[in-house]
């Protein structure tokens, strides 16, 4: 099937004009597609081929559309490192089509880098090739470790010039999603007053994102309680592999759960459980130690906008459930890390092990593959060296031993399913940065290299072994800017 052969069904323009602004994207120069997602391309049923890669390269140039979906700008607000921000919108990306998909589910594209709209602000509406080349990888590696994410379907380049710290080429990326609505659309209709909006906004998820929440007595707490689940379950995510979002607004929150708004991301290299990601964030609030307390504040603030419909008791109680599904979830994806018994010791256990790998500077990635590699003892034996304080090391080798044994399984089938769920690859700042350098440098081979990697992180192979090795120390933890 090629892209223009996809059946277009429109559901977001229905809402009306107050949810968007209709916007023609600004063609980009010289645009040549850098990288597809074969899984985003299996999504949507897209054969690879010549045509199809045309299309899709004139779609990212923005010279190419469905003439039955004018694409638009989606409006909203944000709660912006804690200070609310009341419009804000799509800025330099565009809806350009929801497709319905081979299984009949409707699935949204969006393109990055589009162009100006009325909601760009200061900005250029441009996305340049680092960044869009940092998001299309990391929703390769996300969607493969199990991590709930958007995907990616096309990345492309341009000789287009735009200005960030520096000259950079400016790059265009086709999102995918089921839904791009975000905990600040709701705040945009809250707080400017517009509550038939928000009436509607809520009927519109419902019936699309939440149908089984129709049939309970109150849809919209239905609807509440279903999200604080999701985004405990997908922050639990973030934690146990190690993810920093790096910029936690109300903005980038999505209300299906999913990963979201890839910007100064990283994945930790030696374990810092107050790592800060974003140069920007200098009070540290989205600190990788606080990202589950900002989850909460942030689903406070989408709860805010229900108070006229909802009981404040009832939104308070839904809350209160939060940290308990973050609690489970998150011991649980330990346990299936560690490979150990799921009871009321693995806490203990897990807690043990996270500050002495920070006391030691442990890398983080690479211990859980270490352990998932070699039989239990000969496993504990080798990570013993790098651990100072042998007797503390010894002690919880001996806890995490007998939390091993409860599992009753054979080593054999304990190993194979740690080796399962434990990535051989974490993707490290230190090589995306490599990949950048080579790209802007017009070489590709590294690029591709890597993306190999981020679509099969658990496969071990032998021309891959330089992607697994931790950074050297001066390169280790390095926060990024914003625009990446």
């Amino acid at each position: 099937m090629l892209l223009d052969q996809l059946l277009v069904t429109p559901r977001f323009a229905t809402l009306g004009g107050a949810f968007f602004a209709q916007v023609q994207p600004t063609a980009l120069d010289k645009v040549e597609l850098l990288a597809l997602s074969p899984s985003g391309l299996q999504l949507l049923g897209i054969t690879n081929n010549t045509a199809s890669q045309e299309q899709l390269r004139q779609l990212c140039a923005g010279t190419w559309q469905w003439e039955s979906y004018p694409p638009l700008a989606m409006v909203y607000a944000g709660h912006q490192f804690g200070g609310y921000s009341p419009r804000l919108g799509d800025g330099r990306g565009l809806l350009v089509a929801e497709v319905q998909t081979p299984d009949q589910t409707i699935i949204e594209l969006h393109l990055k880098g589009a162009g100006l709209t009325p909601f760009s602000r200061m900005g250029d509406g441009r996305a340049v090739l680092r960044s869009s080349i940092r998001e299309f990888l990391v929703s390769e590696y996300m969607q493969a470790i199990g991590v709930p994410t958007t995907q990616v379907l096309a990345l492309a380049r341009s000789s287009t010039k735009v200005w960030r710290e520096q000259v950079e080429t400016a790059a265009s990326l086709l999102r995918l999603a089921p839904s791009h609505i975000r905990f600040g659309h709701f705040e945009y209709f809250y707080y400017s007053r517009q509550f038939d909006e928000h009436a509607a906004l809520t009927e519109y998820v419902l019936k699309h994102h939440y149908p089984e929440c129709l049939h309970k007595p109150q849809p919209a707490l239905a609807f509440l309680e279903q999200v604080i689940e999701r985004t405990a379950i997908l922050i639990a995510y973030w934690q146990a592999f190690g993810f920093c979002h790096g910029v936690m607004n109300t903005d980038n929150m999505s209300i299906l759960g999913l990963t979201f708004d890839y910007g100064p991301f990283a994945f930790l290299d030696d374990y810092q459980a107050n790592y800060i990601c974003n140069k920007s964030d200098s009070t540290g609030r989205y600190a990788f130690n606080q990202q589950p307390e900002i989850g909460l504040w942030n689903l406070t603030a989408l709860a805010e906008t229900f108070t006229q419909q909802i009981a404040i008791e009832e939104l308070k109680t839904a809350l209160a459930s939060y940290w308990n599904i973050f609690q489970q979830s998150y011991q649980s994806l330990m346990c299936q890390r560690l490979g150990m018994h799921n009871d009321a010791q693995a806490a203990a256990i897990i807690s043990d092990l996270l500050k002495q790998m920070q006391q030691n500077q442990i890398d983080y990635n690479n211990l859980f593959r270490r352990l998932s590699e070699e039989p239990l003892a000969l496993a504990l034996e080798g990570l013993a060296d790098d651990f100072v304080d042998g007797s503390a090391f010894s002690r919880w080798a001996a806890a995490y031993t007998q939390q091993v044994t409860k599992l009753d399984l054979d080593e054999t089938t304990r190993l194979l399913a740690m080796q399962a769920f434990n990535p051989r690859y974490s993707l490290r700042n230190y090589y995306l940065q490599q990949v950048i350098e080579a790209a802007e440098k017009g070489d590709n081979t590294v690029f591709s290299e890597l993306h190999a990697v981020c679509q099969s992180p658990f496969l071990s192979k032998e021309e891959w072994f330089k992607w697994c090795m931790p950074p050297p120390d001066t390169e280790k933890a390095q926060p990024l800017s914003c625009s990446s």
